[in-house]
């Protein structure tokens, strides 16, 4: 399942991190983000489309009719519009996400393509909740890195608190290696296919300086540690691309 669904719907191309001054603060997913952000993604993510699909396809899997499935970090609803594809019609949807202008694409988004069934879209911070109730997946696409560390345990326990028997979490993170010399280089890596997709030398610093205290990746170590405590049965890697990883969960 593609996530290119929908894409262009919310804005032209990433030119963000040309301006001067978009290095100097942390990075905030704001109006201006949010009108380039499927592009700012696809083109900053190795096999975005393909996590996507791979996220759907299990979703599919685990979805059960009149339960829910929760989409936190839901963004532009990208994520949300492929699993319409893909999910039994009589699951209901909940995105949530801490910015208004993200979820105003999402709304568009979700409008343009003709999605049917319902959807609740939620804006809250994930530090103050929302509540998992009735949940047969919950899917977090790049998210967790965002969540202050203090606060990643206290919201997986409520996501597995929240998921029902036999329910799944579908994670999408970056990740850092616990060796110094692999890390150098997978990020090395990373910058020249960030090259490769039209980003030049500036915009990758300005970019890097903006996220350093706002993305703070884990360990895939901790990861694991962090599920397992949660009360996850098992989590298994389902993708890995250097500093990029996709795993599934188990209630």
């Amino acid at each position: 399942m593609s996530s290119a669904v929908g894409r262009d719907a919310s804005g032209g191309r990433d030119r963000f991190f040309e301006a001067p001054e978009s290095g100097e603060s942390d990075f905030r997913f704001t109006e201006e983000v949010a009108t380039v952000f499927d592009d700012m993604v696809g083109r900053s993510v190795p096999f975005y489309d393909e996590m996507q699909r791979m996220v759907c396809e299990l979703a599919g899997d685990f979805a059960e009719p009149g339960t829910r499935l929760y989409d936190l970090g839901c963004s532009t609803a990208t994520t949300l519009i492929a699993l319409d594809q893909a999910v039994h019609p009589d699951v209901r949807f909940v995105g949530v996400d801490n910015s208004a202008p993200m979820l105003d694409q999402a709304r568009a988004k979700l409008a343009d393509v003709g999605v049917q069934r319902p959807v609740d879209l939620v804006c809250t911070d994930l530090h103050d909740g929302p509540a998992i109730e009735n949940a047969s997946v919950v899917t977090m696409i790049l998210t967790l890195q965002f969540v202050r560390p203090l606060f990643r345990e206290r919201i997986v326990r409520r996501i597995a608190a929240g998921l029902n028997p036999g329910g799944c979490l579908l994670l999408v993170e970056k990740i850092t290696p616990m060796n110094s010399t692999l890390n150098r280089l997978f990020i090395k890596h990373y910058y020249d296919f960030k090259r490769r997709n039209g980003y030049s030398e500036t915009e990758i610093a300005r970019k890097r300086e903006a996220l350093e205290n706002v993305l703070i990746p884990y360990r895939p170590e901790e990861n694991q540690t962090l599920l397992r405590d949660a009360g996850f049965s098992c989590a298994e890697e389902l993708f890995r691309w250097y500093n990029f990883t996709a795993m599934v969960a188990l209630k």
